[in-house]
């Protein structure tokens, strides 16, 4: 055996997608990182030891323009690419890749921290070091550091170093949330352990152990829906563990799982009722349980159900979810009940820096689904692709404390400005702050374009003459309005017959501005629709809000009559339909919750369309400024630069009154956060890489003659968040008063958009 005593700035224990992407951030930094993991693979739950889809804040694509942004957003975007047939081994090597690719990191694998060295008292304690065993090495290594991050999700470290945690449900009356209990218990979520099934082309046979459970002993059958075309995680309710602990007792819950999943596959095979199972083998089965729930930790803040469901705005928000508030029975597969509960914001919910860090640990971060949470708020923040999100910011905020010397407490009430500033600067998963770093100095410059985009329209063209889609539901349309909407013109296929029809529409705002769903009624009126067609009617709205902002047009049901659908994305816009009875939001086998705008109004089947429609009058939206100091993300409109002509290279450019010495540009293109996508690919999207994105560019800089020089060419870029050194020829700082960014061509959208050009100097 041999002992090692090792050295960092930051120790990042768990290598899930919260641990990777906090060690990461943290690198990215500039500080010395180990992140060390228990597993042969990093990824947690989403390696290809276990299988679990990373979910996230679009959740399944019930919210829009949710997608995550920042590292989370880079391994989406990476294994979209790698990855088209969602192969779990490939998913693997897109996040080891990742963590790979930068120097600062040190990478232990199969290395469990068994032991913790904290000194202090109960209410002021300090992490020195933990230890861990690397197994098959024979190496007991101590990680000293100076910031210490949990993301293990059992929370082990915390708990050996003295960190205050809960375990189970809270009683109703301690956070007032409806969906607690009336009294406290240790009631958790429990396990699950996936399977994947391969067709052999040929009748193939099962021979069940004789552990198998008989199904027909158990509720399942009753209960539970049984399909040969699902696997993987469409059996997401083979759970069980929510009465035990799920620690302690992980290879009883192991064993009951597996017993279980070869019940599943003996009655899919055996029972003579899925004779489309005949040529099905089983190509791999989980040998862990992924678990859901365990200790969460006690940090300055405890997030609440009302803090997910009333979307609070956190001054520290650091990251934001949009998964539901989704609880399981405690008795698992073999409850009476369905097999989950779910209630959705009517939009994404934020988190805030407070619920990060140890209320009673000084130097000790935590990320993933250990955070500080109550168990109903849990139940939203506990999917991967969040939990990736608070580790960039975890790991942020502790790169943060090393560099300024202060604890995680002092960082968030002292410093808020300084994680807010890095985390927009890092393109993090941040809605709601404009960019007022005063380091970017593009601030102060003049912003010009070659051209941008100011008419807001969908129209037929020959080639694409569009669809009528029927009235037969409430329509709508969300538009951004800025400055005004005075008129929207809609495309409308009339009825039969010489009969025309009065068209009720109506306009709504959408609350808040991270929404896409109608909150408040504004006005209503009618126009009159002619017989067959399709003809232009206008709608006269004559909404002058005092700040640029979404709003949402609503066409109500009219029999016989039709909107003309566009087979094209319109910038800044987004179709939407009122769910009809009989349609599925996103689950059949979960029932839905009355009173849910996100499921009521719908975006399935209509993504990357647009219904016909001309609005006036001219839109500010896209004028160059907006990428400059603005949003990162759409926030009550696109923020984003989009030229207006095709085919052209087309520019935007910086001028400042004096010269300026730069030394970094930063890039934020359009990569569509309004397409969901997924590792594993329960939705497939057929693009490898979004059309909207910046495929080749140049960044130029002009001399005192006035002449442009290409400082660096890019071809076949694939990222939404460039960063570039900017050097002179001697290899000093360049010296300019104008910077100018060149799109040659995008990955096949026929705009070039742009949504931030930063620069720095020395």
């Amino acid at each position: 055996m041999r002992e090692e005593e090792v050295h960092y700035d930051i120790a990042v224990i768990g290598g899930g997608l919260a641990g990777t992407c906090a060690a990461i951030a943290a690198a990215r930094l500039g500080r010395r990182v180990a992140l060390v993991n228990n597993r042969p693979v990093l990824g947690g739950n989403a390696s290809s030891e276990i299988r679990v889809w990373v979910c996230g804040a679009t959740a399944h694509g019930v919210h829009r323009w949710a997608r995550e942004t920042g590292i989370m957003g880079e391994l989406y975007t990476e294994n979209q690419y790698r990855n088209p047939e969602g192969n779990p081994y490939y998913w693997d090597q897109v996040v080891l890749d990742a963590v790979r690719a930068e120097p600062n990191i040190d990478l232990y694998l199969n290395t469990d921290v068994r032991e913790v060295d904290a000194s202090g008292p109960d209410d002021s304690r300090e992490v020195h070091s933990c230890t861990g065993w690397m197994v098959g090495s024979e190496r007991r290594i101590t990680f000293h550091a100076r910031q210490f991050l949990d993301c293990t999700g059992d929370g082990l470290l915390g708990h050996l170093a003295g960190a205050r945690y809960r375990i189970g449900r809270e009683a109703q009356t301690e956070f007032d949330e409806p969906w607690a209990p009336a009294e406290a218990d240790r009631a958790l979520l429990g396990s699950t352990i996936l399977f994947q099934t391969r067709d052999t082309g040929r009748p193939t046979k099962f021979v069940p152990p004789a552990y198998a459970k008989d199904l027909s002993t158990t509720p399942i059958l009753r209960n539970r829906i049984l399909r040969t075309g699902d696997n993987g995680c469409d059996y997401w309710w083979i759970e069980w563990g929510g009465e035990l602990d799920t620690v302690h007792d992980n290879e009883r819950i192991r064993d009951e799982l597996q017993a279980v999943i070869m019940g599943v596959w003996d009655h899919i095979k055996n029972s003579g009722q899925f004779p489309d199972a005949a040529n099905l083998t089983l190509e791999w089965v989980g040998s862990l349980p992924g678990k859901r729930e365990y200790r969460r930790f006690l940090g300055d803040y405890v997030l609440t159900q009302q803090d997910i469901l009333q979307q609070r705005q956190f001054a520290d928000r650091i990251a934001f979810g949009g998964w539901s508030v989704d609880l399981h029975p405690v008795q698992g597969m073999y409850a009476d009940e369905p097999g989950a509960r779910q209630r959705y914001a009517d939009g994404i919910f934020h988190i805030p820096l407070r619920s990060l860090y140890s209320a009673n640990v000084t130097n000790l971060h935590f990320a993933g689904r250990n955070i500080s949470a109550t168990h109903i708020a849990f139940g939203a923040t506990r999917v991967m692709a969040t939990c990736a999100t608070l580790g960039e910011a975890a790991g942020t905020a502790a790169a943060l404390c090393v560099a300024e010397g202060l604890t995680p407490r002092e960082l968030a009430t002292k410093r808020p400005e300084l994680v807010r500033h890095t985390l927009l600067r890092q393109d993090a998963s941040v809605i709601g702050f404009a960019d007022d770093d005063p380091d970017n100095l593009a601030r102060t410059a003049r912003v010009t374009a070659s051209s941008h985009l100011t008419r807001l329209a969908a129209e037929p063209t020959p080639a694409a003459p569009g669809t009528p889609y029927p009235l037969t539901r409430d329509l709508a349309l969300l538009l951004p309005v800025d400055p005004a909407l005075d008129t929207v013109d809609l495309l409308v296929h009339g009825a039969p017959n010489g009969r025309s029809r009065e068209l009720t529409v109506e306009l709504w705002s959408t609350g808040h501005p991270e929404n896409a769903v109608p909150a408040d009624h504004l006005l209503t009126t009618t126009v009159t629709v002619p017989s067959d067609g399709p003809h232009w009617v206008t709608a006269r709205l004559d909404h002058h809000p005092d700040t640029p902002q979404n709003a949402i047009l609503i066409v109500r049901a009219c029999a016989e009559t039709a909107l003309i659908l566009l087979p094209e994305r319109t910038d800044g816009v987004l179709a939407l339909r009122r769910k009809a009875e009989g349609d599925a939001a996103v689950d059949h086998d979960i029932p839905e919750e009355d009173g849910q705008l996100v499921l009521e109004w719908q975006a399935r089947g209509l993504r990357r369309q647009t219904f016909a429609f001309r609005a006036a009058p001219d839109t500010t939206a896209f004028h160059p400024e907006r990428a400059v100091g603005g949003y990162q993300r759409p926030y009550g409109g696109p923020h984003m630069w989009s030229s207006a002509r095709e085919g052209a290279a087309e520019w935007l450019r910086l001028d400042w009154q004096y010269e300026q010495e730069l030394t970094e540009t930063r890039l934020v293109f359009d990569d569509d956060v309004d397409e969901y996508l997924n590792n594993l690919h329960r939705h497939r999207t057929p693009y490898e890489v979004m059309p909207e994105l910046v495929r080749d560019y140049r960044i130029q800089s002009r001399d005192a003659a006035g002449t442009w020089h290409t400082l660096l060419t890019v071809t076949d870029n694939r990222r939404r968040h460039r960063v570039h050194e900017l050097k002179a020829a001697d290899g000093s700082p360049v010296r300019t008063d104008a910077l100018r960014l060149v799109v040659d061509a995008t990955h096949g959208a026929r705009h070039a958009h742009v949504i931030a050009f930063k620069a720095y100097g020395a």
